[in-house]
C-alpha cells in the first residue's frame, strides 16, 4: 500500500513540475491571479477592511495602497489571534501557529490556517517532480544509481504548546510535520512517534535505531547542514549501544522516553542479529559507523541550502561521501518562496503560487516605504530584501531576508537565501554578513586543510572601532600550526568578499584576533539556545553577532593577535 501511495505520489509530481514550468513563462500574470484570488478572500478581515483590499484591482494599486510593514507591525494583531480572537487576519480558523527560531532575535508569530497550509504545500509537488528526474538524471553519471526511498528524519514533531486561545503552536517544521502525518508514515524509515520524543538525544538514538535495522535507507532529512552533522556524531558516539540493541531487540533502558512513546515502539521493535553482525563489522574493519557505511544506497541529503550552508558541506565528505544534497523548498515560519530543481544547487526559483512577493533593491533598504520591483524586474547578481503577501494575513511583509539574484528559470528568478538584514557586524561601517564570514571561512579551511566544528564572529567589548574576535573550535584531531598566519588570511579574505570592510580595515578599524575555544564549546553554545526555548531542529549557531557576550563563558584555550608584519597578508597561505 505504500508503495503504491508513494508511485501515485510521483506521478502526481511529475504532473505538478510541468504545470509549474509552464507558469515560470508568464511568471506576474501567475502573481496577479494569486494576488486576486488572496485580496477576494482576505478583503473582509479587520486588517483586511483596514488596507481597504476589496477595492483593489491591480498590482499597482495593491503597492500604492498598502504599506510595507515589518512584525512589529503585525504584533499586535498576530497576540489577538493566539488569545482565539477571530477574522483579525484571517477569515478561516487559525489552526497552528508558527513560530521563528529566534536565533536572530525576539521569536515571531505567524498564523496557520488550512488554506495557508494548502497554498504553501502547492511548492512541494514540483518540488518533488524536479527531485526524481534529478535523481534519474545524476545517476547517469555515477557507478550506482541514485534512487529515492525510506527517509531518517530526526526533526522533532512535538507540540511545543498551547496559546491562551487553546491554538498549537511550535516550529514551522512541526506543524507541516502533523498535517503531513500520513505520507510521512509512507515515507519515513521510523514510525512517526519517534518524531514525538522530547529528549533530543532520545529521539535521534531512536531514530537511528530503526534506521539502522533497515539497510534500504535512501535519504536523510534536516532542517539544516549542522544537525545532520549532529546525527552522524550520535551515529558515532553510541554505535555500540545501538547495535546491541539491534542484536537483542530492546529499545536501551537509560533513554528518558515518554512511557506511552516507549510501549508503542516497542510493540514495532524487533530484534535482527543479522544486521546487528553487518554493522559490527563495519565498525571493527573501518574503525567507526557513518552513514554511508550503514547505508551503501544512501543516495539523498534534504537539508538547507544557502546562507552559512556550505561552511558545513565542508564536512559532508567526512561522513557521507559523494551523496548529494537537495535543498526542497525555500522557505521560513513566514512563507515559502523558492521551489528547487536541481541536486548540489543552491538556487531555488520563485514560488509563483504560494505568496506574492516584492523586491526591495539595496539603493532602497534605508527608506522607510521603499519602492519596490517586481519578478520580471530583478537583475542578475543584484540582492534584494524579500517582501511576502499571504493566506497567513501578512501583506508586504518585510521578513529581513536578503537573497541574491543568481539567474532566472525562463521568465522566472532563480534566488538564493544570502543572509537576514539583522544579521550584521559593523565596527564602523563595513556591514559584514554570515554569508561574507562562512565564504571567508570556507576559503581558509581549503588554503590550511583544517577543518573546523564552529565558528563566529563577535566584536571586542569597550572599544571603538572594535576589533573583530575571530572565535573558532577545531573539529576533533586538528591542529593549527599556523595560527597567526591563518588571522591574517582570514582578515584578507573577508576583505576580499566584503569590499566595505577591506576600505575600514585600512584605516580605521583594527586588526582582528583570534580565540581558539576547547573542545565542545559549541555544544555548551547549542543547550543554551535550547534552553531559551529554541527547538532543536530550528538550532542555528549564528556566525555573527552584535552580542558581544554572546561567548562569555566559555574556555578559550589560546589567543592570537596579528603580528604588523602579517597584517595585509596577500600571498597565499
Amino acid at each position: 500500500m505504500a508503495n503504491l501511495l508513494l508511485s501515485a505520489i510521483g506521478a502526481y509530481a511529475k504532473y505538478a513540475k510541468a504545470s509549474f514550468i509552464r507558469k515560470t513563462l508568464q511568471p506576474i500574470e501567475t502573481q496577479e491571479k494569486y494576488l486576486r484570488k488572496l485580496l477576494g478572500v482576505q478583503q473582509n478581515t479587520e486588517l483586511g477592511r483596514s488596507f481597504g483590499l476589496k477595492d483593489i484591482k491591480t498590482i499597482d494599486q495593491f503597492r500604492q495602497q498598502v504599506p510595507i510593514w515589518s512584525y512589529s507591525d503585525y504584533e499586535p494583531y498576530t497576540q489577538r489571534v493566539a488569545q482565539g480572537e477571530p477574522n483579525v487576519l484571517n477569515p478561516d480558523p487559525v489552526v497552528y501557529i508558527n513560530l521563528t527560531s529566534g536565533t536572530t532575535g525576539k521569536q515571531k508569530m505567524v498564523p496557520v490556517t488550512w488554506r495557508f497550509h494548502h497554498s504553501l504545500s502547492n511548492a512541494n509537488a514540483p518540488s518533488f517532480g524536479f527531485l526524481l528526474d534529478a535523481l534519474k538524471m545524476h545517476s547517469v553519471r555515477r557507478s550506482q544509481p541514485l534512487e529515492f526511498g525510506r527517509i531518517l528524519s530526526t526533526n522533532v514533531a512535538r507540540i511545543q504548546g498551547y496559546t491562551s486561545g487553546g491554538i498549537e503552536y511550535g516550529p514551522v517544521t512541526v506543524g507541516s510535520l502533523r498535517r503531513s502525518r500520513s505520507l510521512g508514515q509512507c515515507g519515513f524509515a521510523q514510525p512517526f512517534e519517534v518524531l514525538e520524543i522530547a529528549d533530543s538525544v532520545s529521539r535521534h538514538y531512536v531514530a537511528l535505531l530503526f534506521g539502522l535495522c533497515n539497510p534500504n535507507v535512501r535519504s536523510m532529512m534536516a532542517n539544516f547542514p549542522m544537525l545532520l552533522l549532529q546525527t552522524c556524531k550520535y551515529l558515532e558516539k553510541y554505535a555500540e549501544d545501538l547495535i546491541w540493541d539491534i542484536e537483542q531487540g530492546t529499545i536501551a533502558n537509560w533513554l528518558p522516553l515518554e512511557p506511552e512513546i516507549r510501549t508503542k515502539l516497542e510493540r514495532q521493535w524487533v530484534a535482527s542479529p543479522g544486521r546487528a553482525a553487518e554493522l559490527r563489522e563495519i565498525v571493527r574493519s573501518q574503525g567507526r559507523l557513518t552513514p554511508k557505511l550503514a547505508w551503501s544506497k544512501l543516495s539523498l541529503l534534504a537539508t538547507a541550502r544557502g546562507g552559512t550552508s556550505d561552511f558545513y558541506f565542508e564536512r559532508f565528505p567526512e561522513y557521507f561521501g559523494d551523496t548529494p544534497s537537495f535543498g526542497g523548498v525555500f522557505g521560513t515560519a513566514e512563507g515559502t518562496f523558492g521551489i528547487y530543481y536541481d541536486l548540489n544547487q543552491d538556487g531555488s526559483i520563485l514560488a509563483l503560487e504560494s505568496s506574492f512577493y516584492e523586491f526591495v533593491p539595496r539603493d532602497q533598504w534605508d527608506v522607510e516605504q521603499p519602492k519596490t520591483v517586481l519578478p520580471t524586474e530583478v537583475k542578475v547578481g543584484e540582492y534584494y530584501r524579500i517582501l511576502v503577501t499571504n493566506y497567513s494575513g501578512f501583506y508586504r511583509y518585510d521578513i529581513g531576508d536578503v537573497v541574491e539574484v543568481v539567474g532566472f528559470y525562463e521568465q522566472t528568478p532563480i534566488i538564493v537565501f544570502r543572509h537576514r538584514r539583522g544579521g550584521l557586524l559593523s565596527s564602523t561601517t563595513e556591514k559584514t554578513t554570515e554569508f561574507h564570514v562562512s565564504q571567508a571561512m570556507q576559503m581558509l579551511q581549503q588554503e590550511f586543510n583544517l577543518m573546523l566544528e564552529d565558528f563566529c564572529i563577535t566584536l571586542s567589548e569597550n572599544e571603538f572601532p572594535a576589533h573583530y574576535w575571530v572565535n573558532i573550535e577545531l573539529a576533533p584531531g586538528q591542529i593549527i600550526n599556523h595560527p597567526e598566519a591563518f588571522l591574517a588570511r582570514f582578515d584578507y579574505w573577508l576583505g576580499e568578499f566584503n569590499h566595505p570592510y577591506a576600505t575600514v580595515r585600512s584605516d580605521q578599524v583594527p586588526p582582528p584576533c583570534l580565540r581558539i575555544l576547547a573542545p565542545g564549546s559549541f555544544a555548551i553554545v547549542r543547550q543554551r539556545q535550547l534552553l531559551r526555548g529554541t527547538s532543536d531542529s530550528q538550532l542555528k549557531i549564528p556566525h555573527v553577532t552584535e552580542n558581544r557576550r554572546f561567548l562569555d563563558n566559555l574556555q578559550v584555550l589560546q589567543e592570537f593577535r596579528l603580528p604588523a608584519d602579517l597584517v595585509g597578508l596577500r600571498v597565499e597561505g
